[in-house]
């Protein structure tokens, strides 16, 4: 997320309460999880384990819980809780706007789209021309849709990201002040879930089709004619390249990439990083054929006992 105008960092130390190593002047531009930094943005970090990433990171500013050596080029914000405080920063430059209308007065919609009752349109979006927006759909605020697309009854774009902090008295959630994306020519089933970024945006490209039951995490980036058939669950932070095909029921975990031309069949369970252009199934997802071996082979293992209680007399 970028902010509205430069600010310095005296500024945001002044925003949040916290001292800061760096020229007072030094400038901010935004702010973004790790994963999307670019100089100019502020991260945070509040684990020791993950303090090399940030202070290595694209980002130039680092919001983290003990003051260490600065890097060159980079400043730091000094904070006994970075993650309650970039919540601040969030809730500062993107707060929550309630609306009283179903369709926002500042919502852009294109020539010759269609919407249906009952859907809502929240604050900023902008859906381009010739879509179909069906009945009950809840396109939350910001959220930017191309031309030619379809998006059929009970889905929700712009929900939530599921991204807690663990507290003695219960979970804390990290604010979502990030955007959904949907490029041209792509058609969403009905009751999908595409959550917005934390900071950044969830994009879906062009031409990607997507079946009923979707749900999709976020900040997750789905490629250009890609295919995700029904009860497909993709985690957060996750790159799926062009012409994947997902089958029914393949669930992705977080941070990971999905070569192009993948395809997994149902029910597999994506743990690591795949190689495009090769076919997967299982739990963990594996190159198609071995796994058939595989169950092949357990097939058998009722008859290898059988021949080894004959031969040693058991």
């Amino acid at each position: 997320m970028k902010f509205p105008q430069p600010k310095t960092l005296l500024e945001i130390s002044q925003l949040i309460n916290c001292s800061y190593v760096g020229d007072a002047d030094f400038p901010v531009l935004g702010m973004n999880e790790i994963h999307v930094v670019e100089p100019g943005d502020i991260v945070f970090v509040d684990h020791p384990k993950y303090y090399d990433k940030a202070l290595e990171s694209a980002a130039t500013i680092v919001l983290i819980n003990k003051e260490v050596e600065c890097p060159k080029g980079k400043a730091l914000l000094v904070s006994d809780d970075p993650f309650r405080d970039f919540n601040k920063l969030s809730n500062h430059f993107r707060p929550f706007q309630a609306s009283n209308k179903q369709i926002s007065d500042s919502a852009k919609i294109g020539e010759g789209t269609i919407i249906q009752p009952n859907t809502f349109i929240g604050n900023n979006v902008v859906i381009g021309k010739n879509c179909v927006i069906h009945s009950n759909v809840s396109i939350y605020d910001d959220a930017v849709i191309g031309d030619n697309v379809t998006i059929h009854a009970g889905t929700v774009l712009g929900g939530n990201a599921f991204y807690y902090k663990k507290r003695p008295e219960g979970f804390d959630r990290l604010l979502s002040c990030g955007r959904v994306v949907i490029e041209d020519n792509v058609d969403i089933g009905s009751n999908c879930t595409i959550d917005k970024g934390v900071t950044g945006d969830t994009t879906i490209k062009e031409g990607t089709k997507i079946d009923n039951i979707v749900q999709i995490g976020h900040d997750t980036v789905i490629g250009r004619k890609c295919l995700l058939a029904s009860h497909v669950g993709i985690a957060g932070c996750v790159i799926v390249e062009d012409e994947v095909t997902m089958w029914g029921q393949v669930g992705v975990t977080s941070g990971i990439t999905i070569g192009a031309k993948a395809i997994i069949s149902a029910k597999s369970g994506v743990s690591k990083s795949l190689e495009g252009g090769k076919s997967y199934f299982g739990v963990p997802a594996a190159d198609f054929r071995s796994k058939y071996k595989e169950i092949a082979s357990i097939k058998k293992i009722p008859e290898i006992l059988d021949l080894l209680k004959s031969q040693f007399k058991v």
